[in-house]
């Protein structure tokens, strides 16, 4: 006898252009610079935030940076984590011969709601491309007992 099972398990697709151009689209009004320069990782870089309990700790991964170029600043109840990579190129060193360059460069930038944090007490440590914020939560007050109201 002869095998009639089917051999070709693969799925017939067929062209179509509007899938790419949705795709294109897409990708394009999500974040329109990356598909341009290919910077997928340079508008944010990743942070972890746990509850330690009276406070919570911000860690964020800044590889490569010199603290100079790490700004905290708070405005309102946002706090903005910024910093600026520099490029070699851009010091114009006629001795540096690049062959390849893989590395981003430029402004990073992430912003946290620190309205229950007290701000006055924020502290922050750079250490091995590691940046660790510590936030003071805000005491809360206890909520007052029930009480009565008089109607006039």
């Amino acid at each position: 006898m002869f095998d009639l099972t089917r051999r070709n398990n693969h799925q017939v697709n067929t062209y179509n252009p509007f899938r790419e151009m949705e795709e294109f689209e897409r990708n394009f009004f999500s974040s329109p610079w990356n598909s341009f320069f290919g910077m997928q990782d340079l508008a944010e870089f990743k942070t972890d935030v746990t509850d330690e309990g009276d406070h919570y700790l911000l860690e964020a991964d800044l590889p490569g940076f010199d603290k100079k170029d790490i700004h905290l600043d708070i405005s309102g109840d946002t706090l903005t984590v910024q910093a600026e990579r520099h490029s070699k190129v851009e010091e114009k060193d006629k001795k540096d011969k690049i062959v390849r360059m893989e590395r981003s460069y430029g402004s990073y930038s992430r912003q946290f709601d620190v309205s229950g944090i007290d701000t006055e007490n924020i502290k922050a440590k750079y250490d091995n491309g590691v940046l660790k914020l510590t936030l003071p939560k805000k005491e809360q007050k206890p909520l007052p007992a029930s009480k009565k109201l008089e109607i006039e």
